[in-house]
C-alpha cells in the first residue's frame, strides 16, 4: 500500500509517553533506574533529542513520575517542552489501552496549548534502549514521508513454534514447516515489533482509535537493543546491558570546577597489607599521582574525602599536595559543607567513588563517577565509569577525560602499583 496522508510543511509532532504508577510485574517500574536514570526520564531524554519532536507529554497518575519527567526536561534546558497530564483512573488500570492514554493526552495537550498536533508518537518507557534514531525514524515516516502509521521493528531469524495439542493434538511451526530446516539466508526476513516507538497521523488516529491504520512504515532498529521490561528479570538484564548499550558521555574541563576523590578502592585496589605490628599498608598508583598533579595545575579544586581513619590517607594527601577530610561518617554532609565554604556549585563537582557509602555523594555531585572495580550499585548510579580499576590508574584516566591527550594512555591493564 502506498502512503495516503499528505505531509505538512512544518508539522507539529507530539511525543506521548504513557507512564502509570501501578505495575504488578515490577513495582514503581517507570521510576526504576537503568544506567542510573529512571525509565521515564530515559524516555523523555530520548524524545527531546529528536529533531522532529515539537513537545513531549507524559501521561501518568503518579506525582513522583510526573516530577521525574519534569526534572529530565529541566536538566536538558527543555522545561517548556515537557508537559505532564494527569491520567484519569478510568484509563489508568491494568486493562486500559495505550491508545486510550494517548488520545486523552492528545486532547489535553491541544486544549492546553490551543494548537492541533499533526503527528502523535507513542514512546514506551519500558523499552530503555530506544534511540534518537528510532524515534526520529517513525516520526519522519509520518511527518515527512506520508505514511499513516509507523513502528520500530528488528530483524528476527528465529523459528517460532506453537503448542496446538489442545486443539490439533500436535505441535507445529508458525513461521516454518517443521519438516524443512532452511538456512537463515534462504528464509524470508521476519521483522519483530519492538514495542518501543510508534507514530500515527493524528486525524487518522482519531478516526480509527488504533495505532495501526492505512500504510504502516517499518523502521528497522538494532536487534541488540530490543528489550521490554515486564518483570524483575528484564530489569536486571537492562541494568547489566546499560554500560554496554548506553552512550558514555564523559565530562570535559568545561563541565567541572572541582574533583573530589574517595580513597580506599578508588585510589587503592581496596586491599590492606598488615605487618606484624598491626600497621596497615595500601597500594596506590604513580599514574594517579601524575593525574592529580595535572588537575591541580589546571586550576581545579581538589579534595580527598574518606571515611577511613588510618593516617595513611592524610599522608597520601600531603604527598599529593591536596586537602583531605578523613574519618568522616557523613561524607555527603562534609561534601556539601566543603562546596559551600569554597563557593563551588555541587553540579560542577566530579566525585569519584567505588562503594555504597559513596552513593549519598553521588546524589549530590553533578558528575558521579565510578571506578571500573566499583560495587554494582555504584556503577549503576554513576554518570560515567572508568575502564580502569581503582588503584591501577583510574584517577589518571579521569584526568585524561578532563585535560585531553597529553594525559591519555592505555591504563586498563594493572601495572606495578606502588606502596605508601
Amino acid at each position: 500500500m502506498t502512503p495516503t496522508s499528505t505531509p505538512k510543511p512544518n508539522p507539529t509532532v507530539l511525543a506521548v509517553i504513557p507512564a502509570r504508577g501501578g505495575s504488578k510485574g515490577v513495582p514503581a517500574k517507570n521510576l526504576a533506574q537503568v544506567g542510573g536514570i529512571p525509565l521515564v526520564a530515559r524516555a523523555v531524554r530520548a524524545c527531546l533529542s529528536v529533531r522532529e519532536v515539537t513537545d513531549v507529554v507524559v501521561t501518568t497518575d503518579d506525582a513522583a513520575i510526573a516530577e521525574a519527567a519534569r526534572a529530565a526536561g529541566d536538566a536538558l534546558g527543555a522545561t517548556e517542552r515537557v508537559h505532564c497530564v494527569q491520567r484519569p483512573p478510568a484509563i489508568a488500570g491494568d486493562t486500559a489501552t495505550s491508545e486510550a492514554a494517548v488520545l486523552h493526552a492528545l486532547d489535553a495537550y491541544e486544549a492546553m496549548h490551543e494548537r492541533t498536533a499533526d503527528v502523535v508518537l507513542l514512546v514506551q518507557c519500558t523499552s530503555p534502549f530506544v534511540t534518537r534514531e528510532d524515534i526520529d525514524g517513525v516520526a519522519a515516516a509520518v511527518a515527512r514521508d506520508g505514511a499513516d502509521t509507523a513502528v520500530t521493528v528488528a530483524p528476527f531469524h528465529g523459528f517460532i513454534w506453537r503448542d496446538g495439542s489442545a486443539v490439533e493434538d500436535d505441535t507445529y511451526g508458525v513461521n516454518h514447516d517443521k519438516a524443512v530446516r532452511p538456512r537463515r539466508q534462504d528464509r524470508p526476513q521476519d521483522l519483530l515489533e519492538t514495542g518501543a516507538a510508534y507514530a500515527m497521523d493524528v486525524e487518522g488516529f482519531r478516526t480509527h482509535r488504533h495505532r495501526f491504520f492505512g500504510h504502516t512504515a517499518l523502521v528497522t532498529t538494532d536487534p541488540a537493543r530490543v528489550l521490554e521490561i515486564d518483570d524483575p528479570h528484564d530489569l536486571a538484564r537492562a541494568r547489566a546491558l546499560a554500560p554496554l548499550l548506553d552512550p558514555s558521555p564523559l565530562p570535559t574541563r568545561e563541565d567541572i570546577d572541582a574533583v573530589v576523590l574517595d580513597f580506599d578502592g578508588t585510589q587503592t585496589d581496596d586491599r590492606v597489607l598488615i605487618d606484624s605490628d598491626g600497621r596497615e599498608i595500601v597500594a596506590v598508583h604513580r599514574g594517579d599521582g601524575l593525574g592529580i598533579a595535572a588537575l591541580r595545575r589546571a586550576g581545579l579544586d581538589l579534595l580527598i574525602l574518606s571515611t577511613e581513619q588510618n593516617p595513611v590517607v592524610a599522608a597520601r594527601a600531603n604527598k599529593l599536595k591536596i586537602p583531605v577530610l578523613h574519618g568522616i561518617d557523613r561524607k555527603d554532609l562534609a561534601l556539601k559543607q566543603w562546596c559551600d565554604e569554597h563557593g563551588i556549585a555541587p553540579e560542577r563537582v566530579l566525585y569519584v567513588g567505588n562503594d555504597v557509602n559513596d552513593l549519598p555523594c553521588f546524589a549530590l555531585a553533578g558528575w558521579p563517577v565510578a571506578v571500573a572495580s566499583a560495587h554494582d550499585s555504584v556503577r549503576v548510579a554513576a554518570r560515567a565509569v572508568t575502564t580502569t580499576p581503582g588503584g591501577f590508574g583510574a584517577i589518571r584516566e579521569i584526568a585524561a577525560w578532563l585535560l585531553g591527550p597529553t594525559l591519555t594512555g592505555h591504563l586498563s591493564t594493572p601495572t606495578n602499583p606502588t606502596t605508601k
